[in-house]
């Protein structure tokens, strides 16, 4: 095996295992918001471990091109549609402080 061979797979192992991981914890909390935070480790960590074995694995081209704007994009857009999910969810559970009824 092929040093960038290893740490290739060395690579998506651990993405693989943070992904795991994150699922696990995230079926055992109860609560939505607990959930969200556990689910955050798979796009800041898990999406670039996968990116980069594959970058490493297919080595410099247009595939690699793609999958590095694909982590580009699921890193910069995860924290936030996270983030819009939990204040959509907090607004259907609390009243609204301005509104009336």
């Amino acid at each position: 095996m092929t040093a960038p061979g290893f740490v290739s797979e060395l690579l998506l192992g651990a993405g693989v295992l943070v992904t795991v991981a994150s699922s696990v914890a995230a079926l055992l909390v109860r609560s939505l918001y607990d959930r969200l935070h556990f689910l955050t480790p798979v796009t800041s960590l898990a999406g670039p471990l996968v990116g980069a074995a594959l970058a490493i694995e297919n080595g410099w081209g247009t595939t690699t091109g793609q999958i590095l704007f694909v982590v580009l994009l699921l890193a910069v857009t995860g924290p936030v549609l996270g983030a819009a999910t939990g204040r959509l969810a907090r607004r259907g559970t609390e009243p609204d402080p301005g509104r009336s009824r």
